[in-house]
């Protein structure tokens, strides 16, 4: 989001108000008490996280029968196809064997076939020469290496295969190889920098919608197993999946959803949610299941979605998945897999090694796929395998299917997919509100704790610390102007905190206005230090680590703001020096969002302003791309509401649109945002202010 520099009368004075008071209104920074406030959302996401884990672990151990395991098989498929948004329907899938390479023991077939209508998928099959069909076969989903399935291992693996008497597939996964999703035509280059951007992008869109980027990735996979068993080389009751790293997600997900698999073998991939949140974190859009830890699902029950069948976790112990996390879910599948007597058919090796499908595994697997698709011993070493060039194994002239052939990509089906959930959206309820966004207002007094006070002309400037709920402790500034009685009062919320909105504070508070300006969770100085870094990532997704832990927990970090904003209320409310039937706010930025939906669903709230915020969620999934949305995503928000319909329902009370930004923060046309909003904007004042207007000449005006 774009911020203004904001003024009081001039530019020059808002320059010395900010640095005058910026050190003294971030006055946590210098309490010992605080001095890891930056850990308070981390800290309280994981300890969230860790009571639902906890709870799972103790259903688990109660597994003690076949029948049992067939129960949480049951669970873990309901649970993993609502968090898709469901599997598309099957279609016809046009292959097309597009080309040849003939390497002696084995041949690669390049093909193209469809996923679903229009939705093309790159290929290639590794088929033997040797031996007499129908032959073992190994569905190979791939990670995020460059070069797609041209990268040099996967090479080097499906060529063995191949020599070793497998029929192998693979394909290209979403943003790699010849499948960029967000292709430009006009410069010959991705849109974004790299996969793992393009993929969070396009998730994000997805989860608007009710879905989750890998409905599409594992619709590829099983629709990849379906020209697999199409193959009459193939014999289909002897099928594995293997793959590495996002192909280990996918070896893991495909073998928990799809029967036709008789043996999985994923490589570094496995380990554990709790790990995983104390080490890298949730990672890209895909390996995201919200809401999975509050469905009571965590890594081990992808195996047990797979027991009693064969099972391989290959991991490196230099991983930077941590390798005691995929120890301890191999331990607790495997006293599964014991208890119904299956467990010579679970197995784990770990090599000293890092991140890959590295030679120890691929040895490894070689054997396990042996042993159970073979009924045979593989001791032989891996043939030496020739690598063809990214050119070779294309399966497009141009290299890329935005270019060659067109078609669908995953921004136009969920783009149609969001439209037809809009269509067909019921009714507006803001208990549906309250449902999606989690929001759990806590009635009674909020417990709060002075630290100092700031003596100005006319008012002064308390500091408080107050509990939003046990183990959230938000800072806050409360300008009160000097007086006696019962005065009207705002809160704010600023996306970059209570410090940058100091010029706004000192205007309002001159005209009599209590106001208290605090940083929501995450915002301020209780941002996360991680979220304060320049990488690409965070330029994009903010604090991707608290926003996906809140949806992964059921509870979006947009709710958790809400609530924040809610104890702001009751605090004012409880003043004596507040009148607590006139109660404005101001939500800016990042903050806006969580601001409306507080409003919405606080009616004590008279007057609200929401500055420079998302036009809408529906602008989101309709752009290209966007940028720092993701703490303010709600799964499946646009199936029940957007902010227009937040906005509208607020009527009578003032609301007042300023400045709002499209989705990647530019600031839209008063044209543009009347038409996001349509006939609800008549219960809206919306705002685009002048080159020299201030934010504070804004807000006072809203204020009369």
């Amino acid at each position: 989001m774009r911020y203004h520099c904001l003024v009081l009368s001039s530019a020059l004075a808002c320059a010395i108000a900010a640095g005058q008071t910026a050190s003294e209104l971030d006055f946590l920074t210098g309490l010992t008490e605080f001095h890891d406030v930056r850990e308070t959302l981390p800290r309280y996401m994981k300890a969230e996280a860790r009571k639902l884990l906890d709870a799972r672990r103790q259903t688990v151990e109660r597994i003690a029968t076949a029948a049992d395991v067939d129960a949480r098989r049951a669970h873990i498929r309901k649970s993993f196809l609502a968090a898709l948004g469901g599997l598309p329907e099957r279609s016809p899938m046009n292959p097309r064997v597009v080309g040849q390479i003939d390497r002696g023991d084995y041949r690669i077939e390049k093909i193209v076939f469809q996923s679903q209508p229009g939705f093309f998928v790159t290929a290639n099959l590794y088929l033997p020469k040797k031996g007499a069909p129908p032959y073992p076969a190994v569905l190979y989903p791939l990670g995020h290496e460059p070069g797609g399935k041209a990268y040099p291992v996967w090479q080097q693996m499906l060529g063995s295969l191949a020599a070793k008497g497998y029929v192998a597939l693979t394909w290209d996964p979403l943003g790699q190889g010849e499948r960029v999703q967000l292709w430009d035509r006009s410069t010959g280059e991705p849109r974004l920098g790299n996969s793992t951007t393009e993929h969070t992008v396009i998730g994000l869109q997805c989860l608007l919608a009710g879905d989750n980027l890998a409905r599409y990735t594992i619709w590829d996979g099983m629709r990849a197993l379906d020209y697999l068993l199409s193959r009459p080389e193939v014999d289909p009751k002897r099928i594995a999946c293997a793959g590495n790293s996002g192909g280990g997600t996918h070896t893991a997900y495909l073998s928990a959803l799809d029967d036709r698999i008789q043996v999985a073998a994923p490589s570094c991939y496995i380990t554990s949610w709790w790990r995983l949140l104390n080490t890298i974190g949730p990672q890209d859009a895909e390996q995201n299941l919200p809401p999975w830890l509050a469905d009571g699902l965590d890594h081990p029950d992808f195996l047990l979605a797979f027991a009693p069948k064969p099972y391989l976790v290959l991991s490196a112990i230099r991983d930077f998945f941590s390798i005691s996390g995929a120890r301890e879910s191999y331990r607790e599948a495997r006293a599964v897999y014991e208890k119904i007597g299956a467990a010579e058919r679970i197995r784990m090796v770990d090599a000293d090694d890092g991140h890959g499908y590295s030679k120890p595994r691929r040895m490894a697997a070689y054997q396990w796929f042996a042993r159970w698709l073979k009924g045979a011993e593989d001791n032989e070493p891996e043939p030496e395998i020739p690598l063809s060039s990214v050119e070779e194994l294309n399966c497009t002239d141009s290299g890329q299917l935005a270019t060659s052939l067109g078609g669908e990509t995953v921004y136009t089906l969920n783009r149609r997919r969001a439209a037809e959930a809009i269509q067909k959206r019921p009714a507006f309820d803001l208990a549906e509100v309250r449902r999606l966004s989690a929001f759990e207002p806590r009635p009674g007094q909020v417990t709060a704790w002075p630290y100092g006070a700031i003596d100005r002309d006319g008012f002064r400037i308390e500091k408080w610390v107050y509990e939003s709920e046990p183990g959230i402790l938000l800072p806050a500034l409360v300008y009160a102007p000097s007086g006696e009685g019962r005065k009207p009062a705002v809160i704010i919320a600023d996306g970059r905190g209570k410090s940058n909105a100091a010029a706004e504070a000192e205007a309002l508070v001159r005209t009599g206005t209590v106001v208290l300006s605090v940083d929501l969770r995450g915002l301020g100085e209780t941002r996360p230090e991680e979220a304060t870094k320049g990488s690409e990532w965070i330029r994009y997704f903010g604090d991707f680590d608290s926003a996906m832990t809140g949806l992964l927990i059921g509870r979006p970090l947009l709710g958790m703001r809400a609530r924040d904003f809610h104890q702001a209320v009751n605090l004012l409310a409880a003043r004596a020096d507040v009148d607590p039937g006139r109660i404005a706010a101001i939500g800016r930025g990042s903050a806006a969002v969580p601001a409306l939906h507080a409003a919405a669903l606080d009616p004590r709230i008279g007057k609200l302003a929401l500055d420079d915020m998302l036009v809408s969620y529906r602008a989101a999934v309709e752009s290209y791309a966007h940028r720092q949305l993701f703490e303010n995503a709600v799964r499946g928000v646009l199936k029940a509401y957007d902010l227009p319909d937040l906005a509208a329902a607020l009527n009578p009370r003032p609301v007042w649109i300023v400045d709002a930004a499209d989705p990647m923060g530019r600031t839209l046309a008063e044209e543009s945002v009347r038409s996001e909003y349509g006939p609800r904007a008549a219960a809206v004042r919306i705002v685009r202010r002048g080159p020299n207007e201030s934010a504070a000449a804004t807000f006072l005006a809203m204020l009369k």
